[in-house]
């Protein structure tokens, strides 16, 4: 009688006969990429393939994700543990499906928007080149991100799919990837300063073969945003900055430690709220906020408000502020694309620089005299 052992033997012996021709996986040999400022996501390219891990999809994650990228020519030949990861993807994609319109720019930058084949909710997509995909019928409407269509979904067959979610409670989410569509999160919004965030445009770099593109890229954004800050710090004068309005009772304007409070730090200007800390907006009552900023020399991005009869309809105490008697009031909320959708919301985070250079023209014009302002307008 042949042993269990033995047995087992025999069949390990025939299994690897008849896979002669297969590559051992290796992920002994490993070279982590590194990364500047990003912290959220990590790339470690092994002997034949490369692992992308999400450190922190949304805030206070409590689970790292993990998946495998295997190069399309590697693919038939290599063998992984589904269990190990969180997804098995084959690269370059091909076919993507994104959640956010944060997600735009980066596949524009690389070159690759072509392979977008839908968006939830596309009314939000400010870009002319990808506007264009939209109308023509290339890109597929999916719904909404909290509710994707997932039919529509299944029926376009996306290699992946980009999440976006604050808190990984999302059942579409769960349906896509139980019909074997892996589903990455993207937690560029998560980083905690604006470099870190466009440094995110490695990850879809990795997710197509085009690191060395994302990389220069990325080095170009981050030059033009240095060199921003370093024109600022010859300012010879600190306007102070109110920023934010209304919702209901309160008025929500960003922390200290946020991203917008440090593009305002590195323009060089006085946010009147630049001491102080925390994660999220700040929620203060209007007293508050008029006893501290009713002097303001400038305010920002007050809400979705693109004019000054609609601020004052909204509140007549708005109208007490100085910023709102001198006309020095600006938005980036009426740069919009042609459906509506806020160019801002959608660009900002990868042209961290654009939006520097806009604050120093607005605080320091004396500083850039022939740039015109690519996202903030003064109210009509």
């Amino acid at each position: 009688m042949i042993s269990r052992y033995l047995l087992i033997s025999l069949c390990l012996l025939l299994y690897n006969c008849k896979n002669k021709d297969s590559i051992p996986v290796i992920e002994l040999d490993s070279t982590p990429v590194t990364l500047s400022y990003a912290e959220g996501f990590e790339i470690t390219h092994h002997e034949n393939f490369t692992t992308l891990t999400i450190n922190s999809p949304w805030p206070k994650a409590e689970k790292t994700y993990k998946y495998a990228l295997i190069d399309k020519n590697m693919a038939p030949k290599i063998t992984l543990n589904k269990a190990d990861f969180d997804g098995i993807i084959t690269i370059p994609i091909e076919k993507m499906v994104v959640t956010s319109t944060t997600h735009i720019p980066a596949l524009e930058l690389l070159g690759v928007e072509e392979t977008l084949v839908g968006f939830p909710g596309t009314d939000y997509i400010s870009s002319e080149k990808t506007r264009v995909r939209i109308d023509n019928g290339t890109i597929r409407e999916l719904g909404k991100n909290e509710g994707i269509n997932t039919e529509v979904l299944l029926e376009i067959q996306p290699d992946v799919v980009i999440g976006f979610g604050i808190d990984g409670n999302n059942k579409s989410f769960e349906t896509i990837k139980k019909s074997g569509i892996p589903v990455v999160f993207n937690g560029d919004w998560v980083e905690h300063s604006p470099l870190a965030k466009a440094e995110w445009i490695k990850f879809f770099g990795v997710l197509y073969n085009k690191q060395k593109e994302a990389d220069s890229v990325f080095k170009s954004i981050e030059k033009n945003y240095l060199e921003a800050k370093s024109l600022a710090s010859n300012a010879k004068n600190y306007p102070t900055i109110l920023s934010g309005a209304m919702y209901k009772d309160i008025w929500y304007l960003p922390n200290g430690t946020s991203t917008e409070a440090q593009i305002l730090k590195d323009a060089n200007v006085n946010y009147l709220w630049k001491e102080t800390e925390g994660s999220g907006s700040l929620s203060l009552n209007f007293e508050v906020v008029y006893d501290k900023a009713k002097n303001a020399d400038i305010w920002i991005n007050p809400s979705y408000y693109t004019s000054y009869e609609a601020l004052e309809k909204a509140n007549e105490h708005y109208t007490n502020f100085d910023a709102f008697q001198n006309k020095t009031i600006y938005n980036s909320a009426n740069t919009t694309g042609a459906t509506g959708g806020v160019l801002y919301y959608e660009l900002g985070i990868a042209r961290p620089d654009l939006v520097l250079k806009d604050i120093i023209k607005i605080c320091h014009p004396e500083l850039l005299p022939g740039y015109q302002p690519f996202f903030f307008k003064q109210l009509d």
